[in-house]
């Protein structure tokens, strides 16, 4: 049995797999776009012309997949409820990643030493996902 988060990005999922490839050196397993659905195009339940779009992505991040879409294409993604929690093995690369996602973000926790990791932060990417960034105690 596998748990994978599935991120829903609303039109705006190929910006933020080329963002989280820049920032953290995620890797596309797999792309397909609603122009490849086998079926009319009334069943992708997408405006007309968001063929372009992405229907399904899956994206490497170290060792865990993540799925993503462009879902509705609507312009109005919703993360609530959750965040993503990247784990590193130092400082210095906690420093590095936290910056990055954190670029047009909103940072809701600066980086700081805690009881439970040397290194810990929050914050809110472009895309609204919300991350958790620690260094492994």
């Amino acid at each position: 049995m596998q748990v994978q988060p599935y991120l829903f990005l609303d039109g705006s999922c190929e910006e933020a797999i080329a963002f989280y490839r820049a920032a953290i050196g995620a890797e596309v397993a797999m792309l397909l776009r609603y122009k490849d659905h086998p079926g009319p195009e009334e069943e992708r339940m997408v405006p007309p012309g968001s063929g372009e779009k992405v229907m399904h992505a899956a994206i490497r991040i170290g060792e865990t997949t993540i799925f993503a879409s462009d879902g509705r294409c609507l312009g109005q993604p919703s993360f609530q409820g959750f965040a993503l929690s990247l784990t590193v093995h130092d400082v210095a690369e906690a420093e590095r990643a936290f910056a990055a996602l954190s670029d047009q973000g909103k940072v809701t926790m600066p980086l700081a030493k805690t009881f439970f990791s040397p290194s810990f932060g929050m914050l809110t990417d472009r895309f609204g996902v919300s991350w958790m960034v620690l260094v492994a105690p």
